[in-house]
């Protein structure tokens, strides 16, 4: 799995995180964020989405946006 970055929050408090990646093999988004911990904010999610073992709830800042669409751009480019 090659994955391609697009872009880092330059705003994060550990200057690494959060990150947004895009998978070259497949074009599916690969995102490091903040794991989402809040009990009220967990349960509305899995009120409409149940979690896997697998999977977590992650946060990403608003001023991410930008970086996510662009990687949505990228991934539906590398589908193409």
């Amino acid at each position: 799995m090659a994955l391609r970055f697009i872009g880092i929050d330059t705003d994060s408090e550990h200057g690494g995180c959060p990150s947004i990646w895009v998978d070259e093999a497949d074009g599916s988004v690969v995102i490091q964020g903040i794991v989402v911990d809040d009990p009220v904010d967990v349960a509305q999610v899995v009120a409409r989405s149940p979690l896997a073992p697998d999977e977590m709830i992650i946060r990403l800042p608003a001023r991410m946006r930008d970086y996510l669409l662009e990687a949505c751009r990228d991934g539906d480019r590398d589908m193409g």
